[in-house]
């Protein structure tokens, strides 16, 4: 057995990459993620998908959102599916719910 790595040598430059600032990274070929994108999502744990929880119940509230945050959400339910997208990302230990 070998100590040689299996994986060639990176051609990336990484110093270059890591002198970059967000606004350096050319994302034209990257579609935009949207809520309809994250309503769809699988969850899952290792390979297994995760279920999503029994019907839910709704109870009116009201919310203000900025306006540049107001243009991804034109509806409670984009928003409701994107927070429910970010909320299966929490491990089950640090939420409290």
């Amino acid at each position: 057995m070998s100590n040689e790595p299996t994986s060639h040598k990176s051609l990336t430059d990484w110093q270059r990459v890591d002198a970059m600032s967000d606004k350096d990274i050319d994302f034209s070929d990257c579609p935009e993620i949207t809520p309809e994108m994250f309503a769809k999502a699988v969850v899952r744990k290792g390979m297994n998908p995760v279920s999503r929880q029994a019907p839910l119940t709704f109870e009116k509230c009201a919310i203000t959102l900025a306006s540049d945050v107001q243009a991804y959400f034109p509806d409670s339910e984009s928003v409701n599916n994107t927070l429910r997208a970010l909320i299966a990302l929490i491990p089950k230990q640090v939420s409290n719910h």
